[in-house]
């Protein structure tokens, strides 16, 4: 399967691409409505998605690039080719919570009710992202046989994909996709809990993931390395003591105090 959504002569576009930009446009349309909900304005959200967009992306590059400069260094132009692949999520993650305190500090919003609200974007513009990995056959797992795949009953396409040099690999591009989707519906369903605090549906996100991801990056082979260990495990055990943490701290509260379902006219000054 083609990695470019079209060719025009030495012009072409990668699916990869494709997928981000679909992913972005999404997740401002669920933020925009799930701000409005709770009278935040609409400019704020647009300036603050479009910050935190251009910094997670520097970000997931930047942390990419970090760990794998030895990909880079004789090719330095080659760290701008972001459609090539080679994007860290965590790398975005932590920018892109920078970029909303620095935000929010400056227009006095309330920080973890607006993480609250980017936690359901962010989970499902990683489902959509993941399937940039499947066209570009990256983020798989080790080699396996066609028949484990098809008792497995995975799609045709996505096993035809995964022969890569005459090799079948585990899609684990796919595993994580389904986590995340699973975990967006997980999220929707929290956020109409009656007594959830702001905070806790972040909360709920770093455990969600941190679960998923540190499960499947022990199946994946093109890990990013630091002594021996695999990064993203390191950070996904960090993320869920912080989440896990957070939500502990939170539901100490009283059942009434800081809830999430609160409409504040005065959110934000802007």
């Amino acid at each position: 399967m083609s990695k470019n959504f079209i060719s025009i002569g030495n012009f072409s576009i990668r699916w990869y691409s494709i997928l981000l930009l679909i992913a972005v446009v999404l997740g401002f349309f669920l933020l925009a409505k799930e701000g409005k909900k709770y009278s935040f304005n609409l400019d704020f959200l647009f300036n603050m998605f479009f910050w935190m967009i251009i910094m997670g992306f520097i970000g997931a590059r930047a942390y990419y690039v970090i760990f794998n400069f030895d990909l880079y260094k004789n090719d330095l132009i080659s760290i701008f080719k972001i459609w090539e692949g080679g994007l860290a999520i965590h790398g975005g993650i932590i920018a892109g919570f920078i970029t909303l305190l620095v935000y929010c500090k400056k227009y006095n919003a309330n920080l973890f009710k607006v993480t609250d609200m980017c936690t359901v974007p962010l989970i499902l513009g990683q489902a959509i992202g993941r399937w940039g990995n499947f066209f570009n056959q990256e983020a798989h797992g080790a080699a396996t046989t066609y028949a484990k795949l098809k008792d497995m009953h995975i799609p045709e396409f996505i096993i035809n994909n995964m022969n890569i040099g005459g090799i079948y690999y585990e899609p684990t591009f796919l595993y994580e996709s389904i986590w995340c989707i699973l975990g967006f519906i997980v999220l929707l369903i929290a956020r109409k809990f009656k007594y959830l605090k702001v905070g806790q549906l972040t909360s709920i996100y770093l455990m969600w993931y941190s679960v998923g991801r540190f499960v499947i990056e022990s199946q994946r082979t093109d890990s990013l390395m630091l002594q021996g260990f695999k990064v993203a495990q390191i950070v996904s055990v960090l993320l869920f003591l912080i989440g896990l943490f957070a939500f502990m701290i939170l539901s100490r509260r009283s059942k009434f105090e800081n809830l999430y379902s609160e409409s504040n006219a005065n959110q934000i000054r802007f």
